[in-house]
C-alpha cells in the first residue's frame, strides 16, 4: 500500500493539491489541515488532484465537502481531478459530482478555469503542468 502523500503547488491565488495513497480516517485530518493552510495563505481556486488516490472513504469525502464550503466562503472554488479507477464512480454514486466540478486531468481543470489565466501569466497551463509533473 503506498504511503499517504500531500503536495501543494501554488500559482498566485490558485493551487493544485496533489493527493496520493489512501484518504481515510487516518489521512483525512492532514488533508483538512492542508486545505485550511492553503486558504489561510490566500489560495482561492484549488484543484484537488486525486488521480494518485487508491482509496477514499467518507471521512475523506467529508474533508473535501468542508474544503469546498470554506473556499466558497472566500468566493473561491474546489475542483476535483479524479483520473481513472474507482474514484470517478464514487463521486457519481454519492452525488458529489453535482457539487464539485470534476475533470480527468489537472491540465483540463486549470484550462477550464479563467482564474488560472492570471495565476499562470508567464506561461501556458501545459507548460506549468509539465514543469510540476502534473497530468
Amino acid at each position: 500500500m503506498p504511503p499517504f502523500q500531500l503536495e501543494a503547488i501554488t500559482a498566485g491565488d490558485c493551487a493544485v493539491l496533489r493527493v496520493a495513497g489512501e484518504v481515510d480516517v487516518y489521512g483525512a485530518p492532514a488533508l483538512r489541515e492542508q486545505l485550511i493552510k492553503l486558504v489561510e495563505n490566500g489560495a482561492r481556486y484549488v484543484v484537488a488532484d486525486l488521480s494518485g488516490v487508491d482509496f477514499l472513504d467518507s471521512s475523506g469525502l467529508g474533508v473535501l465537502v468542508g474544503g469546498l464550503k470554506r473556499l466558497r466562503l472566500h468566493e473561491g472554488s474546489l475542483t476535483i481531478v479524479t483520473g481513472g479507477g474507482a474514484i470517478p464512480q464514487l463521486f457519481e454514486m454519492t452525488g458529489l459530482s453535482r457539487a464539485f466540478t470534476v475533470y480527468p486531468s489537472v491540465l483540463e481543470a486549470i484550462t477550464a478555469d479563467q482564474h488560472w489565466d492570471s495565476g499562470l501569466a508567464d506561461g501556458s497551463g501545459e507548460d506549468w503542468c509539465r514543469e510540476h509533473g502534473l497530468s
